[in-house]
């Protein structure tokens, strides 16, 4: 035989070989068999396995330079050979199946995009260790010191951090400010220096931003606008304003995206939800205050804000919710709005942050207000989710409500629940107002009712007919209430609070000794004594009654039979302990491993006994008696079966982290 035919046949013999070892790797480690995988698997380990064959017969190659049984030495070689081509191929196999799961499209074009943004976002996250260890806070957000309990080392910390979150830029402000809003999560000097963060920012020169109507609009835009004034009526961190006047003479705002903004927030969200991931992980106050399901509503919230064409629908939403109230929302022009620009009418009037308030009814404008947000929480499901002054503008003949980049959403339930607090704290009723919030937050399984009623029962006791400065914490002592007995509210209900804790703050300054609990009582009674009428109630009791109708008709007949079967002694109650799925699915995979880690134990063992037995794996097998060589052929066998089993207990295991990570079952 040629050395060209050996060549060849060694090839075929080898390639029949990975073949059979890769369909062994497919059943016994659960990873799809891919033949065009297993060829790249089979190249990189013919490569990489006949390099470490080599280094490992090496001494067998000395051997028979000197040797005259050279001709024994060779088949020893070449099994070497195959076998650490083989489990080269297979590590490979296996490894390229967990970094690219089969059914992965690959794109070269986006993988390019991805390493780049990987450099862009490691660049970025050196900027932010840098900052925060600047400002000596990057033992805090490690988890290596707490954060103290004397006053002036409060304040100081969160001075450090409003600094920080300033200098790192337009995302981590916007957080801030959010941080700002949660008098749940956070002491009051955290409160008092975030809330001082603004995202103001300098103006974009008007030639970007008309170049950006121009593509957004797809035509010039003195063919939209007779006037288009250069100078920004408000500069912001996401967006600017500037005033104009369309073709048919109405007066609008027009707000367009800062170029290249989508990015950036893009890119600090993604490091933001990486940080809250390892804060969770790393330290006890980001397990504490849910860090990573903040970090989620917050990216969730600002990326609506990016998209302006959300915002318009938005705020057609609450102007037809809100379309008897007092309070004027802004009419949005649908045909000049795309996702980076919106067209808006134009209100007159000053905003309620700067406004002089000498010659106004504050009681009146903040009962006005308070009605209004009101309504859209518990009539309509859809509010504004960030009354704040700079967002409220003082009209000629009224009130404006502006920014509807921020909004919250109730469904039926939840609103329904929401007017049964309100009645419960009318009523001051402590067990109404109990069953109330266990119906509606989450994970309420293990909480201690009776301790739950009676925290409840001081907090109406202790604010119901308190001052009206008493009133402001009023939301915001409801919501620690909440938290302390380690229960967590539906996001959108957070949303609710938040508002309201918002517009509290509003509202005082409006009018000073503005009492929030007694109006919101008056609104509550207004509204309920309209739902409890007898003409409602009927309508009420007849549309429960129609839903219940299929209920009724087949009750009669489970009664007949379960009667029945007691009668006759065959009334039966079945549980099924492992019902559902995921526990199955849970108990199979505790077993399969406890199974495979046992048995790769035991043939680990039984394969070191056997090497024991015959003189170790170095023994020479041509000086082996036939015995021998059966014995050691077994416990090679058993050895390569541990560690198959080995390998494929740690395919399971990041199998397993890696469907947690994407929140499958």
């Amino acid at each position: 035989m040629s050395a060209l035919t050996a060549q060849l046949v060694s090839f075929a013999v080898f390639i029949v070989f990975l073949v059979g070892l890769g369909l062994l790797a497919s059943r016994m480690m659960g990873v799809p068999f891919n033949l065009p995988r297993l060829a790249v698997a089979g190249l990189v380990g013919m490569g990489a396995g006949g390099a470490i064959g080599i280094l490992l017969a090496f001494d067998s190659f000395q051997a028979a330079a000197t040797s005259t049984t050279a001709e024994h030495s060779e088949p020893e070689v070449l099994v070497l050979l195959f076998g650490s081509m083989a489990a080269a191929a297979l590590l490979v196999f296996v490894a390229f199946e967990l970094a690219v799961p089969q059914g992965t499209r690959l794109r070269p074009v986006t993988a390019a995009r991805a390493v780049l943004n990987l450099f862009g976002r490691v660049g970025r996250y050196r900027r932010i260790v840098w900052i925060l260890a600047r400002h000596g806070l990057w033992g805090y957000v490690t988890g290596r010191r707490d954060g103290g309990e004397d006053a002036s080392t409060q304040r100081r910390l969160a001075r450090s951090l409003s600094r920080s979150m300033e200098e790192a830029g337009v995302v981590f402000v916007k957080l801030g400010q959010v941080l700002a809003t949660r008098r749940d999560l956070l002491s009051p000097v955290f409160v008092e220096e975030l809330g001082r963060l603004h995202s103001e920012a300098g103006p974009v020169p008007v030639e970007q931003v008309r170049d950006t109507l121009e593509r957004e609009l797809g035509q010039p835009v003195e063919e939209v606008f007779t006037d288009f004034a250069a100078e920004p009526l408000a500069a912001a961190s996401i967006a600017q304003a500037h005033l104009a006047t369309l073709k048919d003479g109405g007066e609008v705002v027009v707000k367009v995206q800062r170029p290249g903004i989508s990015s950036v927030v893009r890119r600090d969200l993604d490091i933001i939800r990486r940080l809250a991931r390892k804060f969770e992980q790393t330290t006890d106050w980001g397990s504490a205050i849910g860090v990573v399901e903040l970090a989620e509503g917050f990216a969730e919230a600002l990326l609506e804000e990016l998209d302006f064409e959300v915002e318009a629908a938005n705020i057609a939403a609450v102007a037809e919710a809100t379309a008897d109230s007092a309070v004027r929302i802004p009419q949005v022009h649908e045909a000049y709005t795309t996702r980076r620009v919106l067209v808006m009418e134009r209100l007159h009037g000053t905003p309620l942050g700067s406004a002089d308030l000498s010659g106004v009814d504050g009681t009146a404008v903040a009962r006005t207000l308070l009605d209004c947000l009101l309504e859209q929480v518990m009539m309509s499901g859809i509010f504004h989710a960030d009354p704040h002054p700079g967002n409220i503008m003082l009209l000629e003949d009224g009130v404006g409500l502006l920014d509807y980049g921020s909004v919250g959403r109730l469904d039926g339930q939840m609103r329904e629940s929401l007017r049964m607090m309100l009645l419960a704290i009318d009523r001051t009723d402590a067990v109404l107002l109990t069953d109330t919030l266990l119906d509606v937050v989450d994970d309420a399984t293990e909480v201690d009712e009776e301790r739950l009623r009676r925290a409840l029962g001081q907090f109406m006791a202790r604010y119901m007919h308190s001052s009206a400065a008493a009133s402001m914490r009023m939301f915001t002592e409801l919501m620690l209430i909440v938290t302390r007995f380690g229960l967590s509210l539906p996001a959108e209900l957070a949303a609710v609070f938040r508002a309201l804790a918002t517009l509290e703050g509003t509202l005082v300054h409006l009018s000073p000794g503005f009492d929030t609990v007694s109006e919101a009582r008056r609104f509550a009674e207004e509204r309920m004594a309209g739902q409890l009428d007898a003409d409602h109630l009927r309508d009420a009791a007849l549309a429960e009654f129609a839903a219940m109708l299929p209920a009724l008709r087949r009750m009669p007949r489970k009664l007949d039979r379960i009667s029945d079967q007691l009668h006759k002694g065959r009334f039966t109650v079945r549980i099924r302990t492992f019902a559902h799925p995921d526990d199955r699915r849970l108990v199979h995979g505790v077993v399969q491993r406890a199974v495979l880690t046992v048995l790769a134990v035991a043939t680990g063992l039984m394969s070191v006994g056997l090497f024991n037995v015959i003189g170790g794996p170095d023994a020479e097998w041509f000086s082996l008696s036939a015995p021998s060589r059966i014995l050691t052929l077994v416990a090679w066998l058993l050895l390569a079966s541990s560690g198959l089993m080995i390998l494929r207990l740690l395919v399971g295991v990041a199998k397993e982290g890696k469907r947690r990570r994407i929140g499958r079952p």
